[in-house]
């Protein structure tokens, strides 16, 4: 089909040929160009889904921890600390 937009070519290795064989079964009668547009398409909003649900823990470890460390150190640690450092 003419386009104007940007085409790629993807070589057909056994991972390539595996992933068009279960999107065949998925969407049954595609043209397999249109298999690797939606394999695509899936597979990059898997990969931002994954990498929110990652964020996402991040910040719950941090929200958990926020303040742990605060009487780690007794007070005036710091001002111990430097006293001997040359000024």
């Amino acid at each position: 089909m003419p386009t104007t937009l940007t085409r790629i070519q993807v070589t057909q290795t056994p991972p390539v040929a595996h992933a068009l064989e279960i999107a065949a079964k998925e969407w049954p009668g595609v043209p397999r160009s249109e298999l690797i547009a939606r394999l695509m398409t899936e597979g990059a909003q898997s990969v931002e889904t994954a990498r929110a649900e990652r964020r996402a823990a991040r910040r719950k470890v941090l929200e958990e921890t926020r303040g742990s460390m605060k009487d780690a150190y007794p007070p005036g640690y710091l001002e111990e600390l430097r006293k001997d450092w040359p000024a």
